[in-house]
C-alpha cells in the first residue's frame, strides 16, 4: 500500500498537468524522433536512434512516477490545517537561534517543494525538526551543516 502524500490543489492540479503534457506532447515528440532516426538507416551505428530510445525511457520514468504520485495524493484545503502545531501545508516562521535571523517556511508534499517559493519538503530535514511543534518550542533540527536550534514564531496557513 503506498503512503498518502498531501497537496494543495493547486500543487495537485500541477502534477496531473504535467502528467498530461508528458503523456499527450512529450510522447508524440520522441514518438516522432525515434521514427525519424529510424528512416536514416542502421539502427545499430545511429546515435540519434539510440538518443531518442533513452530519451523515451527517460520520458517513461518520469510518467510512471508522477502516476504513483497522484494514485496515493490527497488534497488539503487550508480549512483542514490544524495551527495549534506545525503540519503539512503549515507556514511556519522560525528564527534561527544562532544566527538570529527569522524565516518563513510552508510545509509541503515532496513534488510541490521550491525554496524560492518559500515551500520546503516535507522530508526536508527542517521540516522533519518542526513538525508537531508548537508556537514557542525550540526545534533542534540535524542539517548536513550540523544542528541548528529554531524557534517556532507562527504557525498559520
Amino acid at each position: 500500500m503506498s503512503k498518502v502524500s498531501y497537496y494543495t490543489e493547486d500543487g495537485f492540479n500541477n502534477l496531473k498537468t504535467e502528467l498530461h503534457k508528458l503523456k499527450f506532447h512529450d510522447r508524440v515528440k520522441i514518438a516522432k524522433a525515434i521514427s525519424d532516426a529510424r528512416d536514416k538507416g542502421d539502427l545499430s551505428e545511429n546515435a540519434e536512434y539510440d538518443a531518442a530510445k533513452e530519451a523515451q525511457g527517460i520520458l517513461e520514468m518520469k510518467i510512471k512516477d508522477l502516476e504513483i504520485a497522484l494514485s496515493s495524493a490527497a488534497i488539503l484545503s487550508k480549512d483542514d490545517i490544524d495551527i495549534s502545531k506545525v503540519t503539512i501545508l503549515s507556514k511556519v516562521e522560525l528564527i534561527n537561534r544562532k544566527l538570529n535571523k527569522s524565516f518563513v517556511y510552508t510545509i509541503v508534499a515532496e513534488k510541490e517543494a521550491n525554496l524560492v517559493a518559500g515551500k520546503i519538503s516535507i522530508n526536508s530535514p527542517i521540516a522533519k525538526g518542526i513538525i508537531g511543534k508548537k508556537i514557542g518550542e525550540i526545534a533542534l533540527v540535524e542539517t548536513p551543516s550540523g544542528k541548528i536550534e529554531y524557534e517556532i514564531v507562527n504557525i498559520g496557513t
